[in-house]
């Protein structure tokens, strides 16, 4: 019984240790993809130098500053972006720092939904939510919304686009390219 008892515990352990190295590439991949967004709070800090390790709030216009690399723009950069343009900054005055550029808090992935669902606003996502997901978190379709013609309206690059969005041929299994992930300041418009 006590061999028994040995390779449960044993199998136990290992499956443990297989969960967290799963969620730790998990989340290292979220990392290194997740690009700031206005609103964002970034806990940045330099190895051995006590007076470089602050909570940054990124601003609305995506700028953030720290002290001896003055103003950064961060918005739609990668941590590691933020992070390497820090250290090239302060190296004339820290020589080799170096930096550590962690996301704190991500306020500023937001996107909207309006129209015919049960609760339409704004909502704060924790992680990257493609548009069924938007759609659950504003509670579902109203019996009068027109699945087929939901619209999810993007800027970029100073203008604004359409994308098309059949609710119906999705729940059924076809055409699921049109379930894109979700940019910050993305509305999902279902009429």
């Amino acid at each position: 019984m006590q061999a028994v008892n040995r390779i449960v515990f044993r199998r136990e352990i290992w499956l443990t240790a297989l969960c967290w190295a799963l969620l730790g590439t998990a989340y290292a991949e979220d990392q290194e993809g997740y690009r700031v967004a206005p609103e964002d709070v970034l806990h940045i800090s330099v190895w051995h130098e006590e007076g470089l390790d602050q909570e940054v709030l990124v601003a609305p216009d995506g700028r953030i500053t720290f002290p001896l690399a003055g103003i950064i723009r961060a918005a739609g950069r990668t941590l590691d972006e933020i992070r390497d343009d820090i250290a090239q900054r302060i190296e004339k005055y820290v020589p080799q720092p170096v930096v550590t550029v962690a996301l704190q808090a991500n306020h500023g992935y937001k996107i909207y939904v309006i129209g015919n669902v049960q609760k339409p606003g704004e909502f704060v996502a924790g992680s990257y939510i493609d548009v069924m997901k938007a759609l659950s978190l504003a509670g579902g379709l109203t019996r009068f919304a027109a699945e087929s013609k939901i619209k999810v309206l993007r800027r970029e690059d100073g203008s604004q686009k359409a994308i098309p969005f059949d609710y119906g041929e999705v729940i059924k299994g076809r055409r699921l390219e049109q379930n894109v992930i979700l940019r910050t300041g993305d509305v999902v418009v279902v009429p």
